[in-house]
């Protein structure tokens, strides 16, 4: 498998997990708070880099937040960036 497509299968994942998420809590009538992932874990859900992963973050192109002197990825962050990049 090359590294595209394994990049490709683990967004796709990641946004499939995602919107499964959504469509629990709307049964429930409540949404759920987003996970806050590491920059690590949110650039291995990516299928990318620690580095690039602080490059989209220093770009605005990934959302993050500020924890103390953590920098943590909401997980809805990670499917709006393939959602965005997927609509290119």
């Amino acid at each position: 498998m090359t590294p595209a497509a394994e990049a490709l299968i683990r967004s796709a994942t990641a946004a499939l997990g995602d919107a499964l998420i959504a469509a629990l809590a709307e049964e429930d009538g409540g949404p759920t708070p987003d996970r806050l992932l590491s920059v690590d874990a949110a650039a291995e859900a990516l299928g990318v880099g620690r580095s690039l992963a602080y490059d989209l973050i220093g770009a605005a192109r990934l959302r993050s937040v500020r924890v103390g002197r953590r920098r943590l990825i909401p997980s809805s962050a990670i499917s709006e960036y393939v959602q965005r990049e997927s609509a290119r």
